[in-house]
């Protein structure tokens, strides 16, 4: 059946990241941005109050006025892969819908746009805790509708082992502007597995509504791995626990420059009796903050 093969690849990208990514090294090495924009990675032998000095490859010993420099990032030397930087991915806490366990960084977000029609922005309030919102604008969807669904998102993380074991529980709480009809959402609880390049998530959520808790559970079982600079490979599936042939699947990629990302795939449900094969899934996020 699909979804079990889809759960295959899953623990596949689980034993590959595994593979990759050993211990963690020590920083030794910094990224300077400059107020014209050159960006430099090398090592930092010496800083004092007004300069700094650090060793490029393939330019030597500069030095750096601190006037001059517009951002200071220190760097994992495992992220510097046969000469090139490998920049954080600027889409690492979420997967094409779902979130994974970690955590936003402080004064870090981003806006996501999925199918034109879904609009995130989420915030990390501190390292371990974010709070994000959407909005389907009532008027994309036609038909006269003034009413406008919203959400928001809390997320609380906690990393257990560094790029190694993350926990988190969150909501997705929903209403609709404009409209009498009560609200609803999803509680969830998840963790994942892996570096923000190659992991693996478990959640298990529970809709409610009109004040009343699901009895049956949400499974989803989402992966990402890092394959190229600016390219992943990305799954998400979920599912009812006893109930046969529920649920659906997500797979694709993602293309994610430094300052920006692309998702593209296929929504495909996972019974083998369905009346569709898949629908294509497209979306844009725009990362922001220090």
């Amino acid at each position: 059946m699909i979804w079990k093969r889809l759960f295959v690849f899953t623990l596949l990208m689980v034993f590959l990241q595994g593979m990759v990514f050993g211990q963690r090294s020590d920083p030794e090495m910094i990224r300077i941005e400059t107020l014209d924009g050159n960006i430099m990675i090398g090592t930092l032998l010496s800083e004092s109050d007004d300069q700094l000095v650090m060793e490029v490859e393939g330019i030597g010993e500069i030095t750096v006025q601190k006037s001059n420099i517009r951002r200071i990032d220190w760097i994992d030397p495992s992220r510097i892969r046969n000469g090139e930087y490998w920049f954080d991915n600027p889409q690492g806490t979420r997967y094409f819908f779902a979130p994974n366990a970690i955590g936003l960084r402080k004064g870090h977000g981003y806006y996501q746009n999925t199918w034109v029609f879904f609009n995130n922005v989420n915030y990390g309030v501190t390292n371990n805790f974010s709070i994000g919102g959407g909005l389907v604008p009532g008027f994309l969807l036609g038909g006269g509708l003034s009413a406008t669904p919203v959400w928001i998102l809390p997320k609380l993380s906690i990393p257990i082992a560094y790029d190694k074991v993350h926990l988190a529980a969150g909501a997705m709480i929903g209403g609709t502007l404009g409209s009498d009809g009560g609200g609803g959402g999803l509680l969830y609880g998840s963790g994942t597995f892996g570096s923000s390049d190659n992991n693996v998530t478990v959640g298990l959520g529970y809709g409610f509504a009109g004040g009343e808790l699901s009895d049956t559970p949400l499974v989803n079982i989402s992966g990402m791995y890092r394959v190229k600079r600016t390219v992943y490979l990305l799954t998400e599936i979920y599912f009812l626990p006893g109930i046969e042939e529920s649920g659906f699947a997500l797979f694709g990629g993602r293309w994610a420059p430094e300052r920006f990302a692309v998702d593209f795939g296929i929504l495909s449900p996972l019974s083998v009796n369905a009346d569709i094969i898949g629908l294509p899934w497209l979306g844009v996020t725009i990362p922001f903050g220090r």
